[in-house]
């Protein structure tokens, strides 16, 4: 489901609401708190967030009525989210609904009590957050955001709309497990894919700048943008540095294709947060997240942005366009 779809469906939802989840609905108010690690004016954060909550209401759960949210937003900053992970543990809510590992780790110093869903993680077991994925083991459960095998997918995307590429700069967050597990995997492809790669951080991102603009002083290079809220958060800056030094770029979600990136591969984030209702609902009715299995994605998308290939000069190849899930004109 797109995210054009939810006008429609967030406008007649009261309508739909099936009539036994309205029937089991508990007496007391809940309470959910919500946790995004960046801004509440991002237009795809706000997509994400109806999802949430219309997978909610569709299990009975309405706001105002029989529940009540807590919003919090980190804005990309580290204090800040440390700050709201302890606020919103204070506030004692039933459940957490947490996107991404930097507000999931700040919860887990915060408490080991408070039952966590989260979204948008790719290395939960790696980071510690849960046991096992089949057995998660403590107060945290979720959906994955990918496994780290999907990291070699974009090298070979890349390698495939630009055959011409010998030189790739892998953008990514080291401080994460998932920025050098992602890492780690585009390393081991390189020598078999023929390319040379060069590391970007993006925690600065004036240096960030920077290190783009003197990769793209030599040619035939392109950009690898890894997997990091700091990626979603900074991503008008990252597109625009690969239209301004033209390198071809892939992302991993097709929203930095609607500003203007060429080629994009990843799981389906709408899904996840509708998915992430039910395992909310399922802990507001009694259930542990010890007990609910961490659930990887079901849906993946390949997107591809024509206008962006006929600026950079390249002709995208037949059975890469018949693959795509979204091309856009």
């Amino acid at each position: 489901m797109r995210r054009r779809d939810f006008v429609t469906l967030l406008g007649g939802a009261a309508a739909s609401w099936p009539l036994a989840a309205r029937a089991q609905q508990p007496d007391r108010m809940r309470r959910i708190g919500v946790f995004m690690p960046g801004n509440a004016e991002d237009v795809e954060a706000k997509a994400q967030i109806a999802a949430f909550q219309h997978g909610l209401r569709e299990l009975g759960w309405t706001e105002g009525h029989n529940v009540q949210f807590e919003y919090r937003w980190g804005a990309g900053n580290p204090n800040r989210i440390r700050n709201y992970a302890a606020e919103l543990v204070a506030l004692a809510p039933d459940v957490v609904f947490a996107d991404a590992s930097v507000t999931v780790a700040a919860l887990l110093q915060a408490t080991r009590n408070v039952p966590i869903v989260f979204a948008n993680v790719a290395d939960p077991v790696g980071a510690g957050y849960v046991d096992s994925l089949a057995r998660p083991g403590g107060n945290v459960t979720g959906f994955l955001l990918f496994e780290f095998g999907i990291a070699g997918k974009w090298l070979a995307l890349l390698k495939q709309i630009a055959p011409a590429l010998t030189r790739m700069a892998v953008i990514r967050d080291p401080t994460i497990s998932a920025g050098i597990g992602q890492w780690a995997v585009i390393q081991a492809m390189a020598p078999s894919a023929g390319v040379e790669l060069s590391l970007v951080n993006i925690h600065d991102a004036s240096q960030m700048e920077h290190d783009i603009t003197a990769f793209a002083r030599s040619s035939n290079g392109g950009l690898i943008v890894t997997a990091t809220p700091l990626a979603t958060q900074h991503r008008e800056l990252i597109i625009r540095l690969a239209a301004d030094h033209k390198l071809p770029a892939v992302y991993f979600e097709r929203y930095f294709l609607t500003g203007g990136g060429l080629i994009s591969y990843g799981p389906h984030l709408i899904d996840q947060f509708q998915r992430a209702a039910g395992y909310v609902d399922r802990i507001l009715r009694e259930e542990k997240p010890a007990d609910l299995p961490v659930q990887a994605p079901t849906k993946y998308e390949l997107a591809i942005n024509l206008k962006t290939a006929k600026v950079l000069g390249l002709t995208v190849p037949p059975e890469l366009l018949a693959a795509a899930d979204e091309v856009i004109e």
